[in-house]
């Protein structure tokens, strides 16, 4: 009989342990010992079950999740991209994928709920226990993105005239319920936060304390509306292991935690990333849409972009006479707009960034603009300074050369300027300043680059 292999050595570094462990599984599966694959599983933590599954074909990922026990499984599906869970879905009974969702969290199992279809999301309501049907349906009826939809509503509730002995017993019969236990929230009988103390402040307390003369009344909370990105922007702020939610009245209805503002800041970087690349956000992973949907996704800013630098070809075209005389000028013209176009996305980065971390917003519009100005004109002195010499010694011309290094100081400081306000500009007309910067810099570098070529080239050489 195989020998299973053994366990994976603890001083193994964490982002190799799932490799490994993939491996080995694979080879197991193969060959059918799957006494040897769960002893394999043992001692491996559920997020590294949960990448090493998703590495596998996808033939085996349904055989090597189903070796896993009940509660075991339960954890490791919270793990998987939801492409993977749905994958799983359809191998499972529908018994054994209830037991499964239902004793999910209830924020893990809403995540889950968004990609499946209305009509399978329906038919799984229905058939959850009545606690986790309520809870689910709750966090549903409030908008994608906020709050509400991302919070749990597990979360350990007291009292301001309990003592700190009941609090603890509380605390004892609830934790296994809760998503965390190291932040405690007190509200009054109409469930109105009150105020929040930590779980250490609690255990060094005297058994007959109050709770009311312990906690901090001074919250941090979100209401149920407030934006996703603005919640992890609060957790991050003040250090927080999780955030309380409330409605309009006050009332507390859950908790987000630190684990969901990681998740919320990759989903908020992927979409800022897209939309710096003038792209749509999707919600599917690049390898499960269609070639179609791609495709879709990118032709609107580029059809923009495509009839917006028309405007580059009548600039062009109405400077013809310079070109006739001097062709060696439209040998430059990629080289200046380029580079034009390559400041003015390092300055609007710069500005997008800072807008979506709320570090420009103590800074005065004009202070930031007039910062990138001087930046621009640092670049283009050096950069002016450079190309002159390489176009000199490419073209034996200081009349063409000085036309490259003139027309590029000015374009940089153009497009160090536009990558400035532009994102500004859009933010003060409620747009988003990521999707509509980019294809608009590019724009105005492109036409006002080329006319600014152009007619310094017409002033230097006397045409």
């Amino acid at each position: 009989m195989t020998q299973p292999p053994q366990p994976t050595p603890t001083n193994t570094p964490r982002q190799d342990i799932s490799e490994l462990v993939r491996n080995q599984l694979q080879r197991l599966l193969e060959i059918q010992n799957f006494q040897g694959a769960k002893a394999l599983l043992a001692p491996v933590q559920p997020v590294d079950i949960a990448d090493a599954i998703a590495g596998l074909p996808d033939p085996l990922q349904a055989i090597a999740f189903r070796l896993l026990s009940k509660d075991e499984s339960i954890e490791v599906y919270e793990y998987l991209d939801s492409d993977i869970q749905q994958s799983l879905l359809a191998e499972f009974r529908q018994q054994d994928f209830l037991d499964i969702v239902n004793q999910m969290s209830p924020d893990d199992r809403v995540q889950l709920f968004e990609e499946l279809p209305a009509k399978v999301v329906r038919r799984l309501l229905q058939q959850l226990s009545p606690e986790e049907r309520e809870a689910t349906a709750m966090l549903l009826g409030y908008r994608p993105g906020t709050a509400g939809r991302r919070m749990t509503p597990e979360y350990v509730g007291l009292r301001e005239d309990m003592t700190v002995a009941e609090a603890l017993d509380r605390i004892r019969s609830n934790a296994q319920d809760v998503e965390t236990i190291y932040t405690l929230y007190v509200t009054n009988r109409d469930r109105r936060l009150q105020g929040i103390l930590s779980l250490r402040e609690l255990v060094v307390a005297q058994p007959e304390e109050r709770i009311g003369d312990l906690m901090t009344r001074d919250v941090v909370f979100v209401q149920t509306d407030t934006d996703q990105e603005e919640v992890a922007q609060l957790l991050q702020r003040y250090d927080f292991l999780a955030i309380p939610v409330v409605d309009s009245e006050q009332r507390l209805v859950g908790i987000v935690t630190v684990d969901d503002v990681l998740d919320i800041l990759e989903q908020e970087t992927t979409e800022d990333i897209y939309k710096l690349g003038g792209l749509e956000a999707s919600e599917d992973s690049y390898f499960r849409s269609s070639l179609f949907k791609i495709a879709r996704q990118r032709v609107t800013w580029l059809l923009v972009l495509l009839l917006t630098n028309t405007g580059t070809t009548a600039v062009i075209r109405s400077q013809e006479e310079v070109l006739e005389k001097v062709v060696a000028l439209a040998a430059f013209i990629p080289l200046l707009i380029d580079t034009g176009g390559n400041v003015g996305a390092q300055s609007s980065t710069v500005v997008i960034r800072g807008l979506s971390t709320e570090a420009s917003q103590m800074q005065r519009i004009s202070r930031i603009v007039g910062r990138e100005g001087v930046t621009g004109t640092l670049l283009g002195t050096m950069l002016g300074v450079i190309v002159t010499l390489w176009a000199y010694v490419m073209q034996r011309d200081w009349g063409v050369a000085f036309s490259v290094g003139v027309s590029l100081f000015m374009i940089s400081i153009l497009a160090s300027v536009a990558g400035a306000s532009l994102p500004l500009l859009f933010r003060s007309l409620k747009l988003d300043p990521a999707l509509m910067s980019a294809p608009f810099i590019t724009t105005a570098v492109d036409v006002l680059g080329v006319l600014i070529y152009l007619l310094t080239a017409r002033w230097i050489l006397g045409i």
